[in-house]
């Protein structure tokens, strides 16, 4: 499969180099899972991409064009990544200072799929981080393109044999994985840290918040300290593209695979195509 990319409805078409999501970061972005045609929780996704543009003041994305051209991109395509753009677009006064009526840039570009090792899903070493992320309440939760603090955490390993490293706040709190949200289980209890100081919601993160209760788990959103991961029943991340992966060991401490990460999987595995929790179709 080619790239394909769509910039304001058009192929072929550029990005302005004044546009203040290149200079700034003054924007937004999803990365959609596309699972045989078809785009996975793009509900979520665009819940969150309105509540981003709200908070940063955007003008309000145009869901439904969105939904067109994400649909025209996927057509005769079976898996693959849909990432979207929503910037404020380009200004003609130099300087942070934001236009009073924007000209907001989309970008939507679809791409080949992750190629991750299949034995990541029965279990992944993750290690813990030294970068940390900043607290900023205005922006925590939503998924803003001012992503360096990640981008500088992921460069910590190049090892194929870590899945994925765990972030700290500055106060010493576990938050999430630099591409992932995490979850412990502890008896009945699923816990995941708050994110209302720094971090992204994942989509992911949001639906298996609302699959709990059937599975019979009590949810705890509470702070987790790194040195009890590897003292709880079990430990798993997520994410829009990997859905689900179990935590094997963490900073070389094993963590056992447990019955909940299992369950899950097995949801994630048999809803992927159901259209009323999984996809708008």
């Amino acid at each position: 499969m080619r790239d394909k990319q769509l910039v304001n409805g058009r192929t072929g078409s550029i990005v302005d180099p004044g546009d203040r999501g290149l200079i700034y970061g003054d924007g937004l972005f999803e990365t959609v899972a596309v699972r045989q045609g078809r785009l996975c929780l793009w509900n979520y996704h665009m819940d969150r991409l309105l509540d981003g543009a709200r908070r940063i003041g955007l003008p309000e994305p145009p869901l439904t064009t969105l939904r067109e051209e994400a649909r025209y991109l996927v057509r005769d395509v079976g898996d693959a990544v849909l990432k979207i753009l929503y910037t404020r677009g380009p200004s003609e006064q130099r300087g942070y200072l934001p236009p009073v009526r924007p000209l907001p840039t989309r970008i939507l570009s679809l791409q080949e799929p992750s190629n991750h090792p299949a034995e990541r899903w029965h279990g992944v070493h993750i290690r813990l981080c030294q970068g940390r992320f900043s607290r900023q309440p205005a922006l925590a939760g939503i998924k803003h393109l001012n992503r360096l603090e990640q981008v500088m955490a992921r460069s910590e390993w190049r090892d194929r044999e870590t899945g994925e490293g765990l972030m700290l706040d500055d106060n010493g709190l576990v938050i999430s994985g630099t591409a992932t949200n995490v979850f412990a289980v502890q008896s009945a209890a699923l816990i995941t840290p708050p994110l209302d100081q720094c971090g992204v919601a994942g989509v992911m993160r949001r639906w298996v918040l609302e699959l709990a209760p059937q599975l019979g788990l009590r949810i705890e959103q509470r702070s987790l300290y790194p040195e009890e991961l590897s003292g709880f029943d079990e430990l798993f991340v997520t994410n829009s593209l990997i859905g689900l992966w179990p935590v094997r060991s963490i900073s070389g401490d094993t963590v056992a695979v447990g019955p909940v990460a299992q369950q899950l999987l097995t949801r994630v595995a048999a809803e992927t195509l159901a259209p009323d929790e999984w996809i708008d179709d």
